[in-house]
């Protein structure tokens, strides 16, 4: 087993050679621990969120939900659910929405990726840490689109064979020019919440307007 932790150490750690097993026993020794754990064919990541991380993503769940709101689109959102597929990947999402396929989860206790579809749209929050490996696994889940933002832009990525694309537009929300978004995101830590919110919610009635 090999350890390659990143910079710094306390916020992400890389792991090699690691069971099935060890994993489904690392979930529930931590379960009641701030941590993420991604597992992808023997790799695990570790990571710890730290305040950037968590802000950016509850602004972001509030955005998706302002948006599907405006929008009049229904969602079915399922926060950072563990998602596996047994002995191959399993996966945290900083946030996930059931937008399509809605009915085929609402009510649920539990989600068997081998008989659930999984969820429509991921949001990723890169700011302390890389979700490059995560996009595999979220490729084997069959998650049609995922967000990610680095702390600088929003990118949309969108399954196609197999393998995820970057696309200017959301399937979603195609009135909305998601990369925009990035600009509220950054005034997170200096911006009140609730300011941030009403003047989101503004800016997409604006959009939905033209």
């Amino acid at each position: 087993m090999v350890a390659t932790p990143l910079s710094p150490p306390t916020e992400v750690i890389h792991l090699s050679g690691i069971s099935w097993q060890t994993y489904e026993t690392l979930l529930a020794e931590l379960s009641d621990r701030r941590l993420r754990l991604t597992y992808n064919r023997g790799n695990l990541e570790i990571m710890a969120p730290f305040p950037p991380h968590e802000l950016g993503k509850t602004l972001m769940s509030r955005f998706v939900e302002t948006l599907a709101e405006e929008s009049e689109i229904q969602i079915h959102p399922l926060g950072s659910t563990t998602f596996k597929r047994p002995e191959l990947s399993g996966a945290e999402p900083d946030e996930c929405f059931y937008i399509c396929n809605i009915d085929a989860v609402r009510g649920k206790k539990r989600l068997d990726l081998t008989q659930d579809p999984a969820p429509d749209l991921v949001v990723e929050i890169d700011v302390t840490s890389s979700s490059r490996s995560r996009l595999q696994v979220y490729a084997d889940f069959g998650v049609v689109e995922v967000w990610v933002y680095d702390g600088d832009a929003l990118v949309i990525h969108q399954l196609q064979n197999g393998s995820y694309i970057t696309t200017p537009t959301s399937q979603f929300f195609p009135d909305i020019p998601i990369p925009a978004i990035a600009e509220f995101l950054q005034q997170a830590g200096t911006e009140d919440y609730l300011t941030l919110v009403k003047a989101f919610r503004s800016w997409v009635r604006s959009q939905i307007g033209q």
